[in-house]
């Protein structure tokens, strides 16, 4: 199911991705001196589409990290509730080991093997 809902999305993706290749397959020259337009310090020729596709995949990972970075508050508080818990599953699991025996209560209400059975009920 999950294959054929891969291809269903991607499939078309595909084909625009194609499309917009076949046709943006002039080349053009990309420039970065804003100074020198005729003859520029660094410059180059490549097909439009591949500036197209250079510059998504760019935005792609400059959104991507700046996500991450987004999200380091909420890393840094479940990395620290995994400690606490990690820290209270051992206080209990040594606080276990120390308790003594729950005391259960009779068929008066008494507690067994305390000495509350001795004493008479509260008015």
């Amino acid at each position: 199911m999950i294959r054929f809902l891969k291809g269903l999305v991607l499939l078309p993706v595909a084909i625009l991705v194609v499309a917009i290749a076949v046709a943006n397959r002039e080349a053009v020259r990309l420039s970065f001196d804003p100074f020198a337009p005729d003859t520029p310090a660094f410059s180059v020729t490549l097909p439009l589409y591949a500036i197209l596709f250079a510059a998504v995949a760019l935005g792609i990972v400059v959104g991507g990290i700046g996500a991450w970075l987004g999200q380091a508050e909420t890393r840094r508080k479940s990395r620290e509730r995994r400690r606490e818990i990690r820290r209270l599953e051992g206080e209990t699991s040594r606080l276990k080991t120390y308790a003594p025996a729950p005391m259960h209560a009779g068929p008066n209400g008494a507690y067994a093997g305390s000495d509350r059975a001795a004493l008479p009920a509260p008015r």
